[in-house]
């Protein structure tokens, strides 16, 4: 019995120049040199090969001998036009010839990469008909379209392996958990004139800015439904829905009509990447007292720099840079909205309702609308209590107000609001879960987006009602032994040691955010 019928391969590693040829858009010479490789003149004379070439004095380095056996890739193919006319054959032969009479035997799966440039060269002499000389070399040809991304977090991911070299696949069992690497920060070490290294942090929100103005770029907006903008656009592509308050709205709520071209230009990821090395290079006019806040990346550092590059960019033409320009604001707008989510839930951290008060509310909603039996304690029956209702409402919620209830009985609004908000989610998990004995304590209360809210979310109205004595003006330089001197230091810390700051991008932040609350603060 012979031994290779007897055996298998399991597991076979490839690498560039051992099963995987390159040739990349620089590499130049003869068209049989980029293929298979040269003559070594040297070995020619060492082996005495007395007028003929001999096979042993190959380089064998070109492209098709790297990749034989498995795959061969052309990079930016119409710097290699020339080579596609040469291949013809070795796909239908197999082999090609080093010299008259030398043959070598190919299996590589030929991958040519180019953008659309390559098709232009291809179809020079379209108009020829059936005389066009490249009519057999298309014909050999399969051809497979890519877009760019039009999806947030692997923009995200894209922008963070060209900048770091990370080669980890972020894998996610929600989009919550997406969500959090889509915002992290990055810092990068960058050698200084003098040799010595230096940390440079793209604050929390900087790389999901570049991603996100990147994908908007890409966007088609003419089959845009009414009310949306394409940074909507974009979320609803990525998470599958799109949150607004306590309204989630599933991507199969949207109509996209007609055909839409999301992906066939925009802003490239090398463009992306360069920027924002540049950045990492670039001195900030910043200081501070204690803070290496010259050091941090912001999100509108990044989103300015992409906007400024345009103009000075050779692959975008007039009417993209006009286009890319004009889509700049509602990215600027939504950024701005994550870091100021980012600093009201650090200052309201420690005040947050706890879960204990938010399910008794629900609890007791549910008996209000059900007539389901509802015990204290003690375990004794009890009725709905309409006044802890009324508080959670007008407190918690900061939806109602005193003239929306007769004494402590709900008016219609408040009445529709706890059937269509509340109850509403709470009758779809019970049918859901009809199998099972529903119990309205086994509910997932971040499942019900008005409770979510609640527990997750917060607005200037509660920090304002909580903190009665805090001024956002006063936030660059607090007055000693004030309000807004505590609601800082603690907002601050909450900021680094939850949301991934350093103190320096925290300082930063929320400068930023209080600038623009301030002059509207009452």
């Amino acid at each position: 019995m012979c031994i290779r019928d007897s055996l298998r391969v399991k597991n076979y590693v490839v690498d560039v120049g051992q099963g995987v040829g390159v040739l990349h858009s620089e590499d130049d010479g003869p068209p049989k040199e980029r293929l298979v490789g040269s003559w070594m003149h040297g070995m020619l004379q060492e082996l005495d090969s007395r007028g003929r070439k001999n096979p042993q004095a190959f380089s064998y380095d070109g492209v098709l001998s790297q990749g034989n056996g498995v795959l061969t890739i052309v990079e930016d193919a119409a710097q290699h036009a020339d080579l596609l006319q040469k291949l013809l054959n070795v796909p239908d032969e197999q082999s090609v010839k080093l010299d008259k009479g030398i043959g070598m035997d190919v299996d590589s799966q030929l991958l040519i990469i180019s953008n659309p440039d390559l098709e232009a060269q291809l179809n020079q002499h379209a108009d020829r008909n059936g005389m066009d000389p490249l009519k057999a070399l298309k014909r050999r040809l399969d051809k497979h379209q890519f877009g760019y991304l039009t999806n947030l977090s692997l923009e995200t991911e894209l922008i963070r392996r060209e900048l770091t070299g990370e080669t980890e696949v972020w894998e996610a069992d929600s989009y919550d958990e997406l969500e959090e690497r889509i915002r992290e920060p990055v810092t990068v070490a960058v050698k200084e004139q003098d040799g010595e290294t230096r940390d440079r942090e793209f604050a929390p929100h900087a790389i999901e800015a570049a991603a996100l103005y990147a994908v908007v770029s890409r966007l088609d907006e003419e089959n845009l439904p009414n009310g949306l903008d394409l940074v909507d656009k974009a979320l609803i592509y990525d998470q599958g829905y799109l949150q607004e308050g306590d309204t989630r709205r599933e991507k199969d709520e949207f109509d996209f009509d007609g055909e839409a071209h999301d992906g066939e230009h925009g802003i490239p990821v090398t463009y992306t990447r360069d920027t924002l090395a540049e950045l990492l290079q670039t001195d900030r006019d910043r200081h501070h007292a204690d803070l290496p806040v010259e050091d941090v990346v912001m999100p509108r550092d990044v989103l300015n720099a992409m906007a400024e590059g345009l103009a000075d960019a050779p692959v975008f033409s007039t009417g993209e840079r006009s286009e890319f320009e004009n889509r700049i604001v509602p990215v600027k707008n939504y950024l701005f909205d994550r870091q100021e989510h980012d600093v009201i839930e650090a200052i309201m951290h420690d005040k947050r309702v706890d879960e204990e008060t938010v399910a008794e509310y629900v609890e007791h909603v549910y008996a209000w609308e059900t007539d389901e039996p509802l015990y204290n304690d003690r375990g004794e029956r009890v009725e709905p209590d309409p006044l802890k209702m009324k508080l959670f409402e007008i407190e918690h919620l900061g939806r109602f107000s005193e003239s929306e209830y007769e004494g402590n009985l709900p008016r219609e609004s408040v009445r529709n609001f706890r059937r269509e908000k509340v109850i509403t989610s709470l009758n779809r998990h019970a049918w859901e879960h009809r199998d099972e004995d529903f119990s309205v304590q086994d509910v997932d209360l971040t499942a019900i987006p008005v409770i979510k809210s609640v527990l997750e979310s917060h607005d200037w109205d509660d920090v304002q009602r909580t903190f009665e004595d805090f001024d956002p003006r006063q936030w660059d330089d607090p007055p000693s032994e004030t309000e807004t001197e505590s609601v800082k230091e603690e907002t601050i810390e909450t900021m680094v040691s939850e949301f991934d700051y350093s103190e320096a991008s925290a300082e930063l932040t929320s400068r930023h955010v209080m600038g623009q609350v301030s002059y509207r603060w009452d």
